[in-house]
């Protein structure tokens, strides 16, 4: 059966550990090579993960004709500079969130692309989980009447100064690493862009990241709402109130892809938490899902689901979150 064949820049731990053996699992996905500037490092990512090729530095990867797309998991400062780098030498990019560290930057994508006639997409695995594609079906459906409101939570704990979430100065912090999925979520349930944004952020004194924080958004229908952070107990929730039913997503953003995943929908006379139905979602691997989307249509020849436009959407949401922390007010949402 017919695969794209793929490279990754970098030994990350969300690569080594999630998403290469996720896409190992696909019928469309083929790792061929793995890159590290040390060489040593990637030699030994190689051999345990039962990838082929191993190569010193992420340039000679790029320089490696057999592959066909790169999986960029690098910190978040060099997601753009590499990618362009890949565009350049042919390859095709998926790349981890967040994409850019302003949409500005993220939009420098678009040129480079469309003049390499390579294709790119940000790597939120939660869009292809098919709890996330049948809550969609639900709400195209009307079985929650008209959606007015989303609400989030995702938070952790990690007050580690060596790991890259509490670098400042490389991309750290909530918003980037965690607030971007209530964010990205949100406007994949509304199908539609939010117009301005109000958000409160508490900073880490020694870190300088973002490390609480607050966050509204409204929408041309409706309104979402999320909090973030890494330094409170681990949590995730998320829940959609529409104007005839509510739904919770029980593993809104972190699936273990062995765990049946259950949606909750309610709204009859019952008070409180209690659901009318329970949809139940088979056991399946997110990063499977996503590498597997994005092998298919490029060997397809087709556009990938969400192309980079989509990503610069989302961090022009972002970029207003953080003006807003900054000025106290509110704060449009830039436009094309």
């Amino acid at each position: 059966m017919a695969s794209i064949r793929w490279g990754v820049l970098g030994v990350a731990r969300i690569a080594t550990e999630k998403v290469i053996p996720a896409m190992q699992q696909g019928e469309h996905c083929s790792v061929e090579a793995i890159a590290s500037r040390d060489p040593a490092r990637a030699q030994a990512a190689a051999a345990s993960l039962g990838i082929p090729r191993s190569y010193g530095s992420y340039q000679e990867l790029l320089e490696d004709r057999a592959i066909d797309a790169v999986y960029n998991p690098l910190p978040n400062h060099l997601h753009v500079p590499w990618t362009i780098r890949a565009l350049e030498a042919g390859k095709h990019v998926l790349c981890e969130k967040p994409i850019a560290l302003t949409a500005a930057e993220a939009a420098t994508l678009i040129q480079v692309r469309d003049r390499c006639g390579m294709q790119v997409q940000e790597a939120f695995m939660v869009r292809h989980h098919p709890q996330w594609l049948r809550v969609r079906e639900l709400v195209a459906s009307g079985r929650l009447g008209q959606v007015r409101a989303v609400q989030g939570i995702f938070a952790y704990s990690n007050h580690d100064p060596l790991d890259i979430r509490n670098q400042r100065e490389i991309g750290g912090g909530g918003v980037y690493d965690i607030g971007c999925y209530p964010t990205v979520i949100s406007r994949f349930v509304f199908d539609s862009e939010p117009t301005r944004v109000n958000a409160l952020m508490e900073h880490d004194p020694t870190f300088g990241t973002d490390r609480l924080a607050t966050a509204i958004l409204e929408f041309p229908d409706g309104q979402a709402s999320f909090i973030c952070s890494t330094q409170v107990a681990r949590h995730q929730s998320l829940a959609i109130l529409g104007t005839d039913a509510w739904l919770r997503a029980e593993f809104p953003f972190v699936m273990e892809p062995d765990r049946v995943c259950r949606l909750f929908i309610g709204g009859g006379d019952y008070p409180g938490p209690v659901p009318d139905e329970v949809i139940e979602i088979p056991p399946v691997d997110q990063y499977t899902c996503q590498g597997e989307a994005v092998s298919r249509c490029l060997l397809g020849g087709h556009p990938v689901p969400y192309p980079i436009e989509n990503a610069v959407a989302n961090m022009r949401v972002l970029d207003a979150l953080f003006k807003s922390s900054r000025t106290g007010a509110w704060e449009q949402v830039a436009t094309a």
